[in-house]
């Protein structure tokens, strides 16, 4: 069974830091590109940073920009999302998904998704 598996989400105070972690399951990530998206309460789920199969090219939204870096451990077969600075306004679930259809990153049309990990920013 393919699987994509968040984890390292919890509670932070405002200017923290968290790792999260996307790992694959049943399956090799190498042939992936990953996003990473997020779904506050109330909000539709937007995509905050993606990257391609070899790493060689990322996308932040400007949201993020500065903040947040992805990157990939093919062999570990995880994709992390390292978030500095963490703000209330970056409070939300967040689900990784993979992509097998594109040689750079997207957040379109996805056909993996993880079951998401809670980011609570708060003091």
């Amino acid at each position: 069974q393919l699987q994509l598996v968040e984890s390292g989400g919890g509670l932070v105070q405002p200017g923290g830091s968290l790792r999260l972690s996307c790992a694959a399951s049943g399956f090799t990530l190498d042939y992936y590109s990953i996003g990473w998206f997020r779904q506050a309460p109330g909000k539709e789920r937007e995509g905050v940073s993606c990257i391609s199969r070899s790493g060689g090219v990322t996308n932040y939204a400007d949201s993020v920009k500065g903040r947040f870096t992805i990157s990939r451990d093919n062999a570990k077969n995880t994709v992390y999302l390292q978030m500095n600075s963490l703000k209330p306004e970056d409070t939300a679930v967040y689900y990784c998904a993979a992509t097998m259809y594109t040689s750079t990153c997207r957040y379109k049309n996805l056909e993996l998704w993880g079951q998401g990990t809670l980011v609570t920013v708060s003091s």
